[in-house]
């Protein structure tokens, strides 16, 4: 998952108290801890991990709590056996309603015994965090899913939509089987909604207690790998030539290392820079409010430019990642390539970026290859009412004083299939981290325990909101 804590920890200074959290955990909490643990120490890693097995162990607790089978659908690729997911379908009393998905992806970042100072696949409690890989990113959420309907089953609820749940695969690892893009190709029935909750929002705190920000996903950028190769005849080291492949690879790399894409705004970024901005209360600040209302103010943007993240919101931007070249120490090399990454701002696509990256090489002996996997690039959700009325509603009655701020994402989920197959897909607030990232896709990834509590309280009421409005 991929959101702005540094950013909107910088920014929202505003301080609110959360919502308190009981000393000592309810009953309910206690089944969902249970639950939350056993997913987390169910290793989904691509390398030694079955999503399949945690979304089996998720199934047998939809069917012990009384799911009939018709409602359960455990989806595998015949291909891919250990990357397998779960879809639940829980009716509402108006057919024509259109449902809700709730979507989270159960598989995680490698993580390594040796270098964790805990066991990243036991849930470990401590100090007030639960310790694991993917205690945060992303079963936090996919427990909170599977709990929520678990607690309607027992309370008898009949929500007015139908409310669906992906479980799903292969967000991670680029390149690996994704369930998510699966279902939108081969199942889209079983997904089908008006819209989707996803990760990616999420509150901040300070670090020491208090929640100061909640944002919601709305949007993200489109992934894209270039292979840029330049090839020559070589020959003899001692003899050297102008166009050798290396400098002719290494010109063409500086060319776009100097190269900025235009700043650009999409109605979510324009809205995060004028909120987010009138937050901070200092320079960078007063900069992104005027960039909000004047994007060609180019003195607010070398000012906001300097900040890493506000400077890729803006914009799309190509780094290369990669490089390889020559094949002996002694002769002119006859190939040189290298990697270059993009993360395209919405309304673009990659055939259009490449060809951008070309002009701006203005080589044509450099060549330029969009490599597997070819990612969509739907457009933004919209900012509807509809949507962000229910969440501005319930943070503002769990964090009085505090607002939800839009943002854009510079990376990306399994929002971009989702949205790809006409289901506009947001990120909820709720669950808080720290400033440091908790980490997440690092070491000792870690979830506060009150943060995980009054999320999941959050997020239930959130998912009854939507449910109860056909």
């Amino acid at each position: 998952m991929k959101k702005l804590t540094a950013l909107l920890t910088s920014a929202l200074l505003l301080a609110a108290p959360a919502v308190a959290q009981e000393a000592q955990p309810r009953p309910d909490q206690l089944a969902f801890r249970d639950l939350y643990k056993e997913l987390v120490e169910t290793n989904t890693t691509l390398s030694s991990g079955s999503c399949t097995l945690a979304a089996q162990r998720m199934l047998a607790r939809m069917q012990a709590a009384g799911f009939p089978g018709d409602q359960l659908i455990l989806f595998i690729a015949e291909d891919h056996p250990k990357e397998g997911g779960l879809v639940v379908v829980y009716p509402g009393t108006r057919p024509k309603a259109k449902a809700i998905l709730l979507v989270a992806h159960i598989d995680v970042v490698e993580a390594k015994r040796e270098d964790w100072e805990r066991d990243p696949f036991k849930m470990i409690e401590e100090n007030g965090y639960f310790y694991g890989r993917g205690t945060l990113d992303d079963k936090a959420q996919a427990a909170v899913w599977v709990d929520t309907l678990l607690r309607f089953k027992q309370q008898g609820y009949k929500p007015k939509r139908t409310i669906k749940l992906a479980l799903t695969c292969g967000e991670e690892t680029n390149g690996a089987f994704n369930g998510a893009e699966w279902l939108a190709a081969n199942k889209r029935d079983l997904i089908d909604a008006e819209f989707a909750l996803n990760e990616g929002g999420g509150g901040d705190s300070d670090g020491k207690g208090k929640v100061i920000g909640q944002s919601v996903q709305v949007g993200e950028k489109t992934f894209a790998n270039f292979r840029l190769e330049t090839r020559n005849p070589g020959g003899h080291s001692s003899v050297p030539v102008r166009d050798n492949a290396i400098y002719q690879l290494a010109r063409a790399l500086t060319k776009i290392d100097e190269y900025e894409f235009p700043a650009e705004m999409t109605d979510t970024t324009r809205r995060f820079f004028a909120e987010a901005g009138a937050a901070r209360g200092d320079d960078v600040g007063t900069a992104m409010i005027a960039l909000s209302k004047n994007l060609g103010d180019k003195q607010a943007e070398a000012i906001v430019n300097k900040d890493r993240f506000l400077h890729g919101n803006l914009r799309t931007t190509c780094v290369a990642t990669l490089l390889d070249g020559g094949h002996a120490p002694n002769a002119l090399p006859q190939r040189a390539g290298a990697n270059v990454n993009c993360r395209i701002f919405p309304g673009h696509s990659i055939e259009s970026i490449r060809d951008e990256l070309a002009t701006v090489i203005g080589d044509p002996g450099v060549t330029i290859t969009q490599l597997p996997p070819k990612r969509p690039a739907p457009p933004a959700p919209p900012l509807d009412p509809k949507i962000l009325a229910p969440m501005e509603k319930l943070v503002a009655r769990y964090w009085p004083g505090l607002k939800v701020i839009p943002s854009m994402a510079n990376g990306y989920t399994d929002a971009t299939f989702l949205g790809a197959a006409g289901i506009p897909t947001y990120g909820i607030p709720g669950i808080w981290g720290d400033p440091d990232g908790n980490g997440v896709h690092g070491l000792n990834e870690r979830a506060e325990v009150k943060a995980l509590y009054v999320g999941r309280d959050f997020m239930f009421d959130l998912v009854k909101a939507y449910a109860d409005r056909p």
